[in-house]
């Protein structure tokens, strides 16, 4: 064997070794937690430290707010201002995300959910309007599922019952791959994370600095293992089904300029065929985040609907909130009988910045 194949086999060798002990580190890295947003605290919880925010008087009707995947309390500051004059609001940062611990797992849905569950009661907030953006979407389904008490109703943001058909772009995929994606983590550039995070909005927003930094204060099990979670919970069980059999009233607005999920019209149409009275809207405008990039329209229809009286999921004809993609009723569907042993499935989905 000639010299030249010596050195390439030995720098072979090397970097194979380098990037073996790279993915054991990075698969190991915890991060505590720590106030990240103005007037925020950390709640010292069972199943770990959780980062909230609240604003609004404290005898105001309750809005709990979670958030995306990759994503942080600060993606709900646009919106905020439209919701805290009368209501009380907390904003919570899932595990794993924004100033909350980060732990080696527990990115669970299940878990997220009961951890929020455990945040809201220790706050003394129940009966809440629970909205859940992308990945919090499921975090709300599941704790309407597992703290009916604490739920009054659920607004769920683009999060459709499946990611089935969907698409997280190629910089969030090659984030998933085995020690290409801990090798990856290690060296990302803040314009590879921007790049990432376009997907969540639609085309030609301005990503903000801020939710560029969400990402980097996440670990890598953080990153990895919360979208993993979503796609064992819907699988499972898709979302739709789930919320009809919560009874909780129900409100599913999306983007139309949605960069993540396929055919938003349709996937809010998969909600109307399956929960009884539930409200669509496709927002005119808006990718993956109205929320962000439609604030004061997501904040008008949240305190519509917030302030609904409760009729009884079913007895709501409309179907859908003047908007073309839901001029049909969603029809009835026949509720089966719940599961034992949900509490063991689950665990959270999403791409970079957006789930």
């Amino acid at each position: 064997m000639g010299r030249g194949w010596k050195i390439l086999i030995g720098v072979v060798v090397a970097v194979a070794v380098v990037l073996a002990i790279n993915t054991v580190i990075v698969d190991r890295e915890t991060k505590p937690a720590g106030v990240t947003e103005p007037g925020g605290r950390i709640l010292n919880l069972r199943g770990g430290k959780l980062e909230v925010v609240e604003h609004g008087p404290r005898d105001g009707s309750p809005i709990v707010l979670i958030h995306c995947f990759s994503c942080a309390i600060n993606w709900w500051n646009r919106m905020m201002p439209h919701l805290d004059r009368v209501h009380r609001v907390v904003a919570v940062d899932l595990l794993g995300h924004g100033g909350s611990e980060k732990p080696a797992s527990g990115y669970t849905i299940p878990n997220q959910a009961d951890l929020v569950a455990e945040a809201m009661s220790r706050l003394g907030v129940r009966d809440a309007v629970v909205v859940g953006h992308s990945l919090g979407g499921a975090v709300a389904t599941g704790l309407a599922e597992r703290s009916p008490q604490l739920v009054r109703k659920v607004m769920i943001i683009d999060t459709p019952p499946s990611h089935e058909g969907d698409s997280l772009g190629l910089v969030a995929k090659l984030g998933f791959a085995p020690v290409i994606g801990e090798f990856f983590w290690r060296v990302k550039p803040d314009f590879a994370v921007r790049k990432g995070l376009e997907v969540a909005f639609a085309p030609g927003f301005d990503v903000p600095d801020e939710f560029v930094e969400d990402v980097d204060r996440m670990t890598y099990s953080s990153y990895h293992d919360s979208p993993e979670g979503f796609d064992d919970y819907t699988e499972e069980e898709p979302l739709d089904q789930r919320m009809r059999e919560s009874g909780k009233p129900l409100l599913v607005i999306m983007g139309a300029e949605e960069q993540i999920v396929e055919e938003p019209a349709r996937r809010l149409a998969e909600y109307r065929r399956t929960v009884p009275g539930v409200q669509t809207k496709l927002i005119a405008g808006a990718g993956h985040s109205p929320n962000v990039e439609k604030p004061a329209e997501a904040a008008r229809l949240l305190l519509r609907f917030a302030n609904e009286p409760i009729e009884g999921v079913g007895s709501n004809p409309r179907g859908s909130i003047g908007s073309a993609d839901g001029q049909r009723q969603g029809q009835r569907a026949s509720n089966p009988q719940g599961r034992d042993g949900r509490a063991a499935g689950g665990r959270a989905s999403g791409p970079v910045g957006g789930e």
